[in-house]
C-alpha cells in the first residue's frame, strides 16, 4: 500500500486516509468493513464510474447526476473526515 505523505511527515490522517484500504475491503466483499475505514469509498467510485460511462454513453440527464453525486461523495468526505475530529480517532 502506498503511503500516506500526510501521515507520513505529519503524523495526522488527511480526509483520504483509509480509502485504499477500504477499497481493497470492498474487492474482497466485506461491505461493512469497507464503509467503517472509508464511508466515502462507494460514492467517490460511483462517481468515477458513472462519470466514465456518461463520457461514452451520454446520458441525457448525466452531467446533473454527475454534479449531484460529486457534492454528495465530497459531503460524506468533509463528514467522516469531522466525525473523526470530534471523536480523535485521526491519529
Amino acid at each position: 500500500m502506498v503511503t500516506c505523505p500526510s501521515k507520513h511527515f505529519f503524523y495526522f490522517d488527511c480526509p483520504g486516509c483509509g480509502f485504499q484500504r477500504s477499497f481493497f475491503y470492498l474487492l474482497e466483499g466485506d461491505l461493512v468493513k469497507s464503509f467503517r475505514l472509508y464511508p466515502a469509498t462507494i460514492p467517490i467510485l460511483f462517481c468515477l464510474i458513472f462519470a466514465t460511462l456518461h463520457l461514452k454513453f451520454k446520458f441525457e440527464r448525466g452531467a446533473a447526476i454527475i454534479k449531484v453525486s460529486y457534492i454528495f461523495a465530497i459531503a460524506v468526505v468533509i463528514i467522516s473526515y469531522l466525525y473523526k475530529l470530534f471523536t480523535h480517532q485521526l491519529i
